[in-house]
């Protein structure tokens, strides 16, 4: 008989966490899975990649950050669902969904923790302690997150740490002239590029700032960041006030971004705090020169000066010299991207990320039986 996985995530946007659970349960083994999804809250583009992939989609149409009616629609959801096995992905989801699975009678019930959350205030964390009675097991992508709750009372034992995956390369590439066109920007010999959602986390400011330094040095390149989010309006501000318009532009969202990667010469991650980045995982799938933030779940991916450069955060002035250092040495950028791009094919295969996941649902379900 399958064992019958109910994924539960808040929305099906293009985030981290989303891509990684579509990925996930698009590619379990059928013959022995049978995964469903459970939305909370919203729709998002990631449903067609699970239409595609036949996983049936569910949705609960939460409202709010509190909402009790939607608690128990989840509750009715997973009754009907009956499955052997619920898996829930960030805190919305730990936190209603851990509940609902407990009072559906779900046998097993693993919670999923992305990343490093300094934005989770005492009682986001009093819940994850008070919901681990009901937790088999929590997953994780990295160390650095198990650490981070480790300070915040939750065992390290507790976790399991299975490493984000990243899919082959798509077989379709842009080249810097299909950027230029798509944006009606004038060429220039050289991209930096960033993608992720537009908010505080990713230090955007530090990048934007870098791009206006890099441009008086070296004034034959654009910086383009491809994303959405609540600081467009501030970030769009900032670079006009510091003059950075012939420098950096913004290019929304792109739901074919990862095409655009190809078209870079390097690649740029500023971010604060971190899981695992997916963007600069799709980077080093590419083969593309990468430069991160020096922080915990970067280090995990970015080894320095073999399969990328680390910079101090903060640090624009290291930023430039080692952005500089890679547009003015082709060759150095390709060696890089080649061992980025052997060791992801080595230590993040989709393969890898997917059987660690079977493996685990079906040792719990052993152990449970």
């Amino acid at each position: 008989m399958k064992i019958r996985v109910a994924h539960v995530i808040p929305t099906l946007v293009q985030g981290g966490a989303e891509k990684q659970m579509a990925l996930l349960v698009s590619h379990l083994d059928r013959a022995r899975f049978d995964p469903h999804v459970v939305v909370l809250t919203a729709d998002g583009p990631l449903r067609d990649q699970l239409v595609d992939a036949q996983v049936p989609v569910h949705f609960i149409a939460k409202k709010g950050k509190l909402d009790p009616a939607a608690a128990v629609r989840l509750r009715a959801t997973l009754k009907k669902l009956a499955p052997d096995i619920v898996h829930t992905w960030l805190f919305a989801a730990n936190s209603y969904g851990r509940v609902a699975a407990w009072a559906a009678g779900v046998p097993i019930v693993i919670a999923g923790e992305r990343s490093v959350d300094p934005w989770k205030r005492w009682w986001h964390h009093a819940i994850d302690r008070l919901l681990l009675p009901i937790t088999d097991r929590l997953v994780t992508n990295t160390q650095a997150v198990v650490e981070f709750y480790r300070r915040h009372g939750i065992p390290a034992e507790r976790f399991q740490v299975i490493p984000n995956a990243v899919e082959p390369a798509p077989g379709t590439s842009w080249t810097k002239q299909q950027v230029w066109e798509r944006l009606g920007l004038p060429p220039r010999k050289k991209l930096i590029l960033s993608i992720g959602r537009l908010w505080p986390q990713k230090g955007y400011r530090d990048l934007i700032w870098a791009a206006d330094m890099l441009h008086n040095a070296y004034s034959d390149l654009w910086y383009v960041i491809v994303g959405s989010g609540p600081e467009f309006a501030r970030l769009q501000k900032y670079r006009d006030d510091i003059g950075a318009a012939d420098s950096v532009r913004f290019a929304g969202h792109q739901r074919d971004a990862r095409e655009w990667i190809s078209a870079c010469d390097v690649l740029w991650n500023g971010s604060r705090f971190e899981g695992q980045s997916n963007t600069i995982l799709e980077a080093m799938a590419a083969g593309k020169a990468v430069i991160a933030s020096d922080i915990p779940g970067n280090r995990d991916l970015v080894q320095h000066e073999q399969t990328g450069y680390l910079y101090p955060l903060g640090n624009v002035q290291a930023l430039c010299q080692m952005t500089l250092k890679l547009l003015d040495n082709e060759t150095l950028a390709q060696q890089l991207g080649d061992m980025g791009k052997q060791r992801v094919e080595q230590e993040f295969s989709l393969a890898n990320m997917v059987v660690a996941h079977e493996r685990l649902y079906e040792q719990l379900l052993e152990q449970t039986r």
